[in-house]
């Protein structure tokens, strides 16, 4: 991992997998889950962005499965994947706690309200 901040993609991908591994389309509904409907992956970018994750090494077949006469594949993270996700949770928990302390925001549901 570098230690330039990961692309929202990224980040969004490899949290789909944090808690357990997923097929393609698994991914693609938990990313969409997770970022309240805001990023919704295309068939293509998808699998590109995978592909580019496991040449990286941060994720690896988990599992190959014919389903209907189709080849399901199930991506896990790897240690590599595990650790550079918790970096950049880190990075950004930081960051957030920074602009709250520099906004004069206190606790996480005040809805805004400042101190």
């Amino acid at each position: 991992m570098s230690d330039r901040a990961m692309q929202e993609p990224t980040l969004l991908l490899l949290t789909a997998l944090a808690d357990e591994p997923r097929h393609g389309y698994a991914i693609a509904r938990e990313v969409e889950k997770i970022s309240d409907g805001r990023v919704k992956l295309r068939t293509g970018t998808l699998y590109g962005a995978l592909e580019r994750l496991l040449g990286q090494g941060l994720i690896e077949v988990h599992e190959e499965e014919v389903v209907d006469s189709r080849l399901r594949r199930t991506y896990t993270l790897t240690p590599a994947g595990r650790e550079g996700l918790g970096a950049e949770a880190k990075r950004i928990a930081a960051t957030a706690r920074e602009a709250t302390r520099r906004l004069g925001v206190t606790g996480e549901a005040t809805g805004g309200a400042t101190a």
